[in-house]
């Protein structure tokens, strides 16, 4: 009996992914910047609370919508939530979108020819960009779930940056930690996170230096005149 093979996606599918890609990641950035202005803004701003709610409410309402087309698009149906976990992930935790970075690049270079930038480069770019937004997401996540909860560490939004910056890494002083039940998970998250974008990176600048070190090994000594 023959192996199934994944179902390609619709023609129909692809190229709607290709128009939309580049606009929702705009769109993404504008639901971050909600988001921390809702998190950020003083108590007694009001109208910019407001403004910044609107923002995070039209952002994920357009969210839905692109979703929903793609169910659409796809096919699929009811499958679709099953064959496009990480669009199903993103959709109900839009700070999770700096994770279809991968997309939006291939959005990009199928504009090109030939890609710009070398395999390692391209790994490496995605990473730590990747973990740039993943960082900042999780900081204004849990500075928001920490800074009011009885016998807190992270009171402020730059221990939040902190605390993201030694979890990504992996280094974990222990200076900071969160102590309420959703702080936790998003720091686990970030932990997991923050092991394979760390893996990631490593294992292409060693590839990296291996490629430069034989192309060195290739062309031999120097010949003498």
């Amino acid at each position: 009996m023959s192996e199934r093979t994944p179902a390609r996606p619709s023609p129909a599918l692809t190229l709607w992914e290709q128009r939309t890609e580049l606009p929702l990641f705009a769109a993404s950035l504008l639901f971050l910047l909600g988001y921390a202005a809702r998190v950020l803004a003083p108590k007694d701003a009001d109208p910019w609370h407001d403004l910044a709610l609107a923002l995070v409410a039209a952002t994920w309402l357009l969210f839905i919508v692109d979703y929903a087309v793609r169910v659409r698009l796809s096919g699929l149906g009811l499958r679709f939530v099953r064959v496009r976990r990480l669009d199903t992930l993103v959709l109900l935790l839009p700070l999770l979108r700096p994770l279809r970075l991968v997309k939006v690049y291939t959005a990009i270079q199928k504009r090109h020819d030939e890609p710009r930038l070398s395999l390692y480069a391209r790994v490496m770019s995605y990473a730590g960009l990747a973990a740039l937004l993943l960082g900042f997401s999780a900081s204004l996540a849990v500075y928001h779930q920490e800074h009011d909860a009885p016998g807190a560490s992270i009171r402020t939004f730059g221990d939040a940056l902190w605390w993201a910056c030694a979890t990504l890494t992996t280094v974990g002083y222990g200076d900071a930690v969160p102590v309420t039940l959703w702080g936790r998970v998003v720091a686990a998250f970030l932990m997991a996170c923050g092991l394979a974008l760390l893996g990631a990176v490593t294992g292409s600048f060693s590839s990296w230096l291996i490629q430069v070190f034989r192309r060195e090994d290739e062309k031999g000594p120097p010949v003498s005149g």
